[in-house]
Parts: structure tokens; sequence; C-alpha cells
């Protein structure tokens, strides 16, 4: 497997960025995480294609509030080394990552923030480690069966990233936005920042095809079993999603009606924010779990 690693000088001087970088070796690769405050770990996981700057405006507000807040970047992204082949990347190398990440770290009583990619690999995680996991943020995510046809927005995007091997991150980004306008380009390249070339993207490039369309997909399977395991989840669980979000929508009921404890809280709807609501919506995003941890 031929492994790479974003140079460092790609990530100076990031905007609202500037926190210690802390690094960890799982299964031969270098990982990179965030690590704030102290008090009750909140583990914030990202989707695709951004990384732990996605959560940033969170940091602050959690880390004030006495939370640990923790964040990694997943193989392919952000810090993180990054595989050159998108047959590399698998679900069970990414579901490794985050296993060995709490287990090196000897995390407990986390309360699991996640959103689109995040989702696939945490709640199942979640599902099978109750003893790890004190509350469930779950943002604007699935967890995909392949029984069902997906919505037209997931399968243009699909699509787009296959015509598109050199993935334009920017554009993702922007796309992904509900309100364009307002990201700065200095935002923009920070996004950029972990991808110099089409050779970084491999990661990228991987997850979109790694969701299941189909029921024949191995990973429908563990979808499936987390489905199962979730219908029986009784610890605290928050469902939050967007309301401009075209590739999630309407998986916030899907997840208020699988997960028992979701009904004891808010029906909270982030307004005027599209996929990327952490990018949009952090600091209310931030209020909305301290007031649930609460």
């Amino acid at each position: 497997m031929n492994i790479i690693r974003t140079p460092d000088e790609r990530f100076e001087n990031l905007p609202e960025f500037n926190y210690r970088q802390h690094y960890i070796t799982i299964n031969g690769l270098r990982i990179h995480y965030i690590d704030e405050g102290k008090g009750d770990v909140v583990l914030c996981l990202h989707g695709e294609p951004t990384y732990s700057y996605l959560y940033r405006k969170m940091i602050g507000p959690i880390t004030n509030a006495n939370f640990r807040f923790i964040s990694f970047d997943f193989v392919g992204f952000g810090r993180s080394d990054k595989y050159t082949l998108v047959d590399d990347y698998t679900y069970e190398m990414h579901y490794g990552t985050l296993s060995n990440f709490v287990d090196e770290l000897n995390l407990d009583n986390i309360t699991l923030v996640v959103q689109d990619w995040g989702g696939l690999i945490g709640l199942p995680y979640a599902a099978n480690n109750p003893e790890k996991i004190a509350n469930l943020v779950i943002m604007n995510t699935g967890l995909p069966s392949g029984r069902s046809k997906p919505n037209d927005a997931f399968l243009q995007w699909r699509e787009f990233v296959e015509n598109n091997p050199n993935l334009p991150i920017g554009i993702v980004i922007e796309l992904g936005l509900a309100n364009r306008d307002k990201i700065s380009p200095e935002v923009l390249k920070a996004y950029e920042a972990p991808f110099p070339n089409e050779k970084y993207k491999a990661g990228a490039r991987a997850w979109p095809l790694l969701v299941p369309i189909s029921p024949d997909n191995p990973v429908a399977n563990i979808m499936l079993d987390a489905r199962e395991k979730l219908k029986t989840w009784s610890k605290p669980a928050l469902v939050m999603f967007s309301d401009k979000d075209p590739i999630t929508r309407g998986a916030d009921k899907f997840f208020r009606k699988l997960i028992p404890t979701a009904a004891d809280n808010p029906e909270i709807v982030i307004s005027d924010a599209g996929h990327f609501l952490q990018e949009e919506k952090g600091v209310e995003i931030a209020k909305h779990i301290i007031k649930f941890l609460g």
C-alpha cells in the first residue's frame, strides 16, 4: 500500500484553528487529532470530504462548558496519513481506526457526535460498544441498508465523484452550504489544504462509493445490524438535522423513530443550514449539545 502525508506547510495559518496538534499511530498510519479541555469527552466525527477543521466553531463553547473536546481526522483526510489507491479504503479500515483510537486514548463515558460518514462509522460502533458511549448526537447522516433506492441528490453526488477523480474539494464544500456567499476564500482553502493534488484524494473519492446502494453490498448488513441494536438503545440521544440538506433530508424522522430515547429530547432543526451544518451553525449546535448534556 502506498501511503503519503500532506506536507505540514499546507496547514499553516488556518483560519480559527490555532489548536495544538496531536498524533497517534494506528495500524502503521499516523492519525491526527484535536484534544482540548478537560471533563467528560465529547468525541466529534467528521465525514466527506472534511476533517476536524469542520468542528472548529464548536471547540470553544464545548471546552468552556467544562467538557473535553476531541476530533480526529479519518485516514485519507486532514493531517492523517493517506492511501493513494481508492481500493485501499474499506469500511473495516475506517471502523478499526475509530475503535483503536478510542482504545488507545482510553476513552469512556463518551458523548459521540456524528455527521455524514461519521454516522455510518460511529453509530455502528456505538451500537456494538454501548459501554463506551454515554450519549449520542446525530446530525445529517444515515444508516443506508441498500434496501431502498437512494435519493437523486446522492446518486448525482456519487456519479460526480466517479467522473471527477481530481475532486474539487472547495466546490464540494460550497455546494454543501445553504449560504455559499458567506464562506471566505481562506476557509475554502483550509478545506482544500489536505489535498495538494489528485493522488491525495483517494479517500475522499472512496467514501461515496462505499455507501451501500444495493442489499448485496457487505456494508449494508453492518448498517442493518446497527439499526437492530439501536432499536433498544437506552441512553440519551439527540437528533439534530439541518433544514437545507438534500442528501440526508428526512433521515431525522428515521432516527427519531428508530432510537427510543430520541423522543425524550426536543425535535431540533438547525435552520438555514446545508449539509455541513457545523460550518454554518457551529456555535448554535454547540449550545444545543451543552444544553442536552446539562
